[in-house]
């Protein structure tokens, strides 16, 4: 009998925090303690550390289905498999949003014998970092609409407002509200919303910036609407930026955990890898490196949207070159990408999987050829895998020159990962080859946008509505055309439609609007339907969530 996830992570004796912050070299000044197992660690251990940074390693993925993939439990359990080949390791990792652990996805804390602890904390509030978040949201919002209803000396356009409140919960009773009613003194009537807390731009500015400082400038240049002469109203203009900064002075820190094998752990941001970069902060990225020899880190959904976005935009933003870059598939995910039904997955289907490599393919294609990085494909074993299925994934990936290993850390933990981090190793202490972005930022945006499409999605090109030509007007016009691009598309596919998988070809992508994120750096460009707040599933997992009389929870996975 299998034990859940969470049954698991509550049979595991935890050390103290203290003791794994001993392991990774910090020093107890720089350590800020939230009981006994979570600690939030101070900036300043960065410029007062003379370290060599480590090796940087993303760990992306194929294109997710509902088959599972595995990303972040491979994340953590490569991690522990280099710390059992004696290395000094670091994972860095994004905090989980109260909405998919509470919806249908679930938490975000690894899986099996490979997850970081303690598992319920980092699902549920952890440091209350998002909370954090969401206060800073809201006070912009609160201080926007006080600022309208005290005289307008902005001139702000209330149908022009683009700034919305957050809550970390999936609720689409919230997508579309009218506010302000009851009579003047309660505000000005207006059409409004909410986005998931995750899908705030100041989740993305907390993860690109480097210090309060940089914060602080950031949260200045968020656009919160526009006048009605069209010019953009930031929330440095409603000199709201300090307070904003002062409600986020600990959420900047990176937290520190471990996984199941003592391994330290930072687990810091989450921005939404649909309509923002998908990445943990730049803060906890760079602090891994600064405290270990090799620093794990995984970006959100696919290759084509999470390392896409994690190699044009974060590295581009932080100066990080990946030393080696894992790809993550399972042998049950690539046959739905050739075909096959969910509850067929267990058996043998050689034509199904011949069908659905290609996705693993272009992946593999990409990393290589465009980024020209280092890569492994690690493939999460299930026992119904056979060999044949196997061995048919090995082949094809020689063909291009990338070399499999097999990954059973979901059951074995770390010493399922060995054969990955030997592997991980020898791409790490190769020569490096010439790192290079999809795009240039000195291109157009519509340049920019082509780019990925063509050589990351694989597709024809671009196909911009009337909305989004206008908005690439005004997007010249305010000098913003230089940033670069932050693709807004579903997850389930290279193109912008969920139900072509596999590698599609002969598609174009629909660009309907286009967003200026000037707090983050980036013009955001929205393809299908995507949300930015979710709603909750006919049966929520919250249902099978419940806590005993000792406090000990139950149902999260």
């Amino acid at each position: 009998m299998y034990k859940s996830d969470i049954e698991i992570a509550q049979s595991v004796e935890m050390k103290k925090i203290t003791e794994i912050a001993d392991t990774a070299g910090i020093d107890p000044k720089y350590l800020e303690q939230y009981g006994n197992y979570k600690a939030k660690i101070d900036l300043s251990l960065m410029k007062e550390s003379d370290k060599k940074d480590g090796k940087l390693v993303l760990v992306t993925a194929i294109t997710p289905t509902p088959a599972g993939e595995g990303k972040t439990t491979t994340t953590i359990g490569l991690a522990d498999g280099l710390k059992k080949i004696g290395k000094n390791v670091v994972v860095a990792l994004r905090e989980p949003s109260l909405g998919p652990v509470f919806g249908i996805k679930g938490g975000a804390a690894g899986g099996g014998y490979a997850q970081v602890v303690p598992m319920e904390d980092i699902n549920l509030h952890f440091t209350g970092d998002f909370h954090a978040i969401g206060a800073a949201n809201n006070l912009l919002a609160a201080m926007l609409d006080n600022h309208i209803y005290q005289g307008n000396s902005l001139n702000i356009d209330p149908r022009r407002i683009t700034w919305k409140r957050c809550v970390d919960m999936n609720d689409r009773q919230l997508r579309f509200v009218t506010d302000g009613l009851g009579g003047r003194v309660n505000g000005v009537p207006r059409e409004d919303g909410y986005d998931i807390t995750v899908a705030s731009e100041i989740m993305a500015v907390l993860c690109l910036a480097t210090s309060i400082t940089d914060l602080k400038e950031r949260l200045s240049r968020l656009i919160v609407g526009y006048t009605y002469d069209e010019k953009p109203v930031t929330a440095g203009d409603l000199k709201a930026s300090g307070a904003m900064a002062a409600l986020l002075k600990d959420a900047i820190k990176p937290n520190l955990v471990q996984t199941l094998e003592g391994t330290p752990a930072l687990v810091h941001g989450g921005p939404f890898a649909n309509i923002a970069h998908g990445c943990n902060s730049v803060t906890a990225t760079k602090m891994a490196m600064k405290l270990g020899d090799f620093a794990i880190t995984e970006a959100g959904f696919g290759a084509d949207l999470g390392a896409e976005k994690f190699l044009d935009i974060k590295c581009r933003y932080a100066g990080l070159t990946p030393s080696a870059v894992v790809i993550v598939a399972t042998v049950r995910a690539l046959k739905m990408h050739g075909g096959a039904l969910k509850t067929e997955l267990s058996e043998e289907n050689l034509e199904a999987l011949e069908k659905g490599i290609p996705n693993l393919l272009r992946h593999v294609s990409n990393i290589k050829n465009v980024y020209k990085l280092p890569s492994v494909v690690a493939v999460n074993r299930f026992p119904t895998d056979t060999d044949a299925e196997i061995d048919l994934i090995i082949n094809k990936c020689k063909a291009l020159g990338v070399n499999v290993c097999l990954s059973t850390v979901w059951a074995d933990g770390g010493n399922g990962g060995i054969e990955l981090a030997e592997e991980v190793v020898r791409l790490c202490e190769k020569e490096q080859g010439n790192f290079t972005y999809s795009y240039e930022l000195d291109d157009s945006i519509e340049n920019k946008i082509e780019a990925i499409v063509k050589k990351i999605y694989g597709g024809d090109g671009v196909i911009f509505e009337a909305l989004a030509l206008k908005q690439l007007a005004q997007i010249k016009a305010l000098g913003f055309d230089k940033l670069p691009v932050c693709m807004a598309k579903t997850q389930y596919s290279f193109s912008d439609d969920a139900a072509k998988l596999g590698a599609p070809e002969n598609f174009k992508v629909t660009v309907r609007n286009l967003r200026i994120s000037a707090g983050a750096g980036f013009v955001v460009a929205l393809t299908g339907s995507i949300m930015t707040m979710p709603g909750l599933p006919k049966v929520p997992a919250a249902e099978r969530i419940d806590i005993d009389e000792n406090g000990v929870i139950s149902g999260l996975f």
